[in-house]
């Protein structure tokens, strides 16, 4: 993965997270539109829940738990972006594509492509993304060496970035996500993209990038 700079969106990210996946397309447009990098962090949220007091899905109370399916419709609707609420393979554990991800970036290879990709596998597709077949399936449609990936990512270089990726989103506030850190500024959710674009519109001096919540291609 590629060194912080000030002038970068550091992205921390579960990599089964809805939230995420609505957020992505208008955060690659973001990127591309300020010629800014985006470096890709996948987390563990549940050391970060555990370390910052957050509550995993399955014991939030069912008033959370609906008003989530409510938010997710609403979601789905603005931006345009197919979604099934509750998908056949949801995992509390992605070490694994995780792992995957961020092997793929020690190779030097594309992040976006391939992390939309696996989180649409799981919301869209219905895809086991803990499957490590799956996951080289998924590479491969993208032009990449799955087999390669997979097996660079059960080394200790890609272990070790996750719990270090943990630390250091942790370390600049993070609490749940999707998160985003701007010059050292941090902004929870994709719903807060719009506020991280004005932030980097005023920072840079140029016109903000995203015009309405209409999903970016």
């Amino acid at each position: 993965m590629s060194e912080t700079t000030p002038d970068a969106i550091d992205y921390y990210f579960w990599i089964n997270s809805d939230w995420a996946y609505f957020g992505n397309p208008r955060l690659k447009a973001m990127g591309e539109r300020y010629g800014l990098p985006i470096n890709y962090y996948p987390v563990d949220i549940g050391a970060v829940y555990a370390r910052t007091g957050g509550i995993k899905l399955p014991l939030r109370s069912k008033e959370r738990r609906d008003y989530r399916f409510l938010e997710m419709r609403r979601f789905r609707d603005i931006l345009g972006m197919p979604i099934n609420l509750e998908p056949k393979h949801m995992t509390q554990s992605v070490e694994i594509p995780s792992r995957f991800a961020i092997a793929a970036m020690h190779m030097g290879l594309r992040a976006h492509d391939l992390v939309h990709a696996i989180m649409t596998a799981l919301w869209v597709e219905e895809k086991d993304i803990e499957d490590a077949a799956t996951l080289v399936a998924i590479a491969n449609g993208l032009g990449l060496d799955g087999a390669a990936i997979l097996a660079r990512s059960k080394g200790k270089e890609a272990a070790g970035q996750y719990y270090r990726n943990t630390d250091e989103g942790i370390a600049n506030g993070m609490f749940g996500a999707p998160f985003y850190v701007f010059r050292g500024e941090g902004f929870w959710g994709q719903d807060r993209l719009e506020m991280l674009d004005a932030t980097i519109s005023r920072a840079l001096g140029k016109p903000a990038a995203l015009a309405d919540l209409k999903a970016a291609s």
